[in-house]
């Protein structure tokens, strides 16, 4: 989906400038500022009508009110004595004065007449009773058409809700909305070229298929390269690059990318010393090369490791037999070297010749844990602190994800994963830590209760038979879950009490493929999970976590060379290192 979003027309961005007319002259504006005038106009328009309504039932109350003063007071007896139309209306007129004060507005001449048409029939069935309850009922109106005027803008959200609930039914948006972070096509482009490498001869690209193969990458990739003289270049993906002879590192470049560490020991110059470093390459001026130190010609690189998450290896070093030498032999261990600049020169290591750099025990990561975040607006991972904190990561760690269809994996958490909609589970994974489910069996027609690890963390597993009519119920990731089971009330019996399980000892952890146990065979109306009990984790130990975690000095990196610039060494980048210990021979070295 993102690579569609980046390299297609699925999404494009236009901003149309409607015309209308004002005061009779065109006026070009926006859609946001049309919408607008067009809400504020459909304001006004109700507000109109409310207006035109209270207007009405007003005059309805005013003239129940007259009718009913009129017949009730007998008013209409005024009229039979007189002869003339002027004073059958002032009759009425004078004897409807004493009882108008409550009235909202004077009586004209027109309402005198509407009171002379009332016909005898109804004189003679009027109902007081029935006649106070219709005033009442237009008075509750008036109380209403008031207070929709002075909540118009409510009144206004309420009657669009009413259009949407009565003609919106069938006409659903049928594309979905999603929001799209910034996406950026190298790390979503699919990878659909293979790399090769020829490292003697020094060529890089996807035509070289009779060479080794590299990786997959795409058309757009950047590729990273180190040689065995202690150059480094990056170059865009061609079918056949020259980059030099002797290549010992290729791979696919990704910009800003401080966790992957390069352990580097190299001589630096025909006959300069040796030197340890280790450092992060996050920008470079594409085709230019960059040397491992400060000489051009005769540098050579002794050992070299590409660590994507900062791992720190520890090494041995042997020197070839030359003069008085006595150590011939010792151990180096990358985690005790500060990961700075590329440019750096980095700590002496001897300036003997080394004969061979043998590894000699496999590193863990140096590096802080990355926290990662997920926003649930976006359906994404992030590392910037937006959504909910799902933990912190460090190389080997994996995300857990479970969806409703009852199907668990784990993948490493890349923030350009994207998320399915029927997702119930996100979280770390912890592979120790059991995952309890009760799902629904479609053929059996009960409910099943069961307790797994995670098998394969490479694949994506089900744990539900595939039977049709099953589906999961209840998944909890706790260590000590609890359940609740609210079941049906049996015809012409008392309730049955609800009961509470405990997951832990009612089933043990058993293979992600197992059936399960039968929960119970009485009918069951709903499962909530309860609150699960307390569980204390078994603390990591000490000397564990002191190798994985190393001093803050350690975790950062020193300023990265402008990627303009040429590299440059100055002193005072290695002016805090430790002074070189003197060995027997009177020789200045690290180690």
């Amino acid at each position: 989906m993102d690579a569609l979003y980046a390299f297609t027309n699925c999404e494009v961005s236009i901003s149309p400038l409607g015309c209308v007319i004002e005061d009779n002259k065109p006026l070009f504006i926006g859609v946001s500022e049309m919408l607008r005038r067009s809400a504020d106009h459909t304001v006004q328009l109700l507000k109109s009508e409310l207006e035109i309504l209270l207007h009405e039932v007003e005059e309805q109350w005013h003239f129940a009110s007259l009718e009913r003063i009129f017949i009730e007071n007998r008013i209409y007896r005024d009229i039979e004595e007189e002869e003339t139309w002027e004073g059958v209306i002032s009759a009425i007129d004078k004897g409807l004065k004493p009882h108008i004060k409550h009235l909202k507005r004077a009586i004209t001449e027109e309402d005198i007449v509407r009171l002379t048409e009332i016909r005898i029939k109804r004189i003679s069935k009027f109902d007081i009773d029935k006649a106070q309850q219709k005033i009442q009922a237009l008075e509750d109106r008036i109380a209403e058409l008031k207070h929709h005027l002075e909540h118009l803008i409510e009144f206004a959200i309420d009657y669009f809700t009413k259009l949407k609930k009565d003609y919106g039914q069938g006409r659903e948006r049928k594309t979905e909305l999603k929001n799209f972070e910034d996406i950026v096509a190298s790390k979503v482009v699919i990878r659909n070229t293979k790399l090769y490498v020829n490292r003697e001869e020094g060529f890089i690209g996807t035509a070289l298929k009779r060479d080794e193969y590299v990786c997959d990458c795409a058309d757009i990739d950047d590729i990273i390269v180190f040689t065995k003289d202690g150059t480094m270049m990056v170059t865009k993906v061609d079918s056949k690059t020259f980059i030099g002879k002797n290549i010992i590192h290729v791979a696919v470049f990704k910009k800003k990318d401080k966790r992957t560490i390069y352990n580097v020991i190299y001589k630096d110059g025909k006959s300069g010393p040796s030197y340890i470093k280790r450092f992060a390459v996050t920008s470079v001026t594409r085709d230019r090369a960059y040397p491992m130190g400060k000489s051009d010609k005769g540098s050579v690189v002794h050992y070299f490791s590409a660590n994507p998450n900062g791992e720190a290896e520890v090494v041995t070093v042997n020197l070839r037999q030359q003069g008085s030498i006595k150590k011939l032999k010792w151990d180096i261990d990358f985690s005790e070297i500060l990961i700075k600049g590329r440019a750096s020169k980095g700590n002496l290591v001897t300036k003997y010749n080394i004969k061979k750099v043998e590894l000699k025990e496999e590193g863990v990561s140096t590096l802080k844990p990355r926290k990662i975040w997920f926003d649930d607006t976006v359906q994404r991972l992030n590392v910037d602190g937006r959504g909910e904190l799902l933990g912190e990561f460090k190389g080997e760690d994996r995300l857990l994800i479970i969806n409703q269809k009852g199907i668990a994996k784990t993948i490493i958490p890349e923030v350009t994963a994207r998320f399915d909609d029927d997702m119930v589970v996100l979280e770390k994974w912890e592979p120790k830590k059991p995952i309890s489910v009760i799902y629904y069996h479609g053929e059996k027609e009960l409910f099943y209760i069961k307790r797994f690890f995670i098998e394969n963390p490479e694949r994506e597993e089900g744990f539900i038979p595939d039977v049709q009519g099953s589906y999961l119920e209840v998944i909890s990731t706790d260590y000590r879950p609890m359940a609740e089971l609210v079941f049906n009330k049996p015809r012409g019996k008392e309730q049955p009490p609800n009961e509470e399980v405990n997951i832990e000892e009612f089933i043990a952890v058993k293979g992600i493929g197992a059936q399960g146990n039968m929960l119970t065979k009485s009918k069951v109306k709903q499962i909530n999970l309860l609150d699960a009990l307390p569980y204390e984790v078994q603390e990591e130990n000490e000397s564990e976590n002191d190798e994985i975690t190393t001093s803050k000095e350690h975790l950062e990196t020193s300023q990265q060379t402008d990627a303009k610039d040429e590299p440059t060494t100055n002193k005072s980048e290695d002016s805090n290192l430790p002074e070189p210990p003197v060995d027997d021979t009177g020789q200045s070295s690290l180690f």
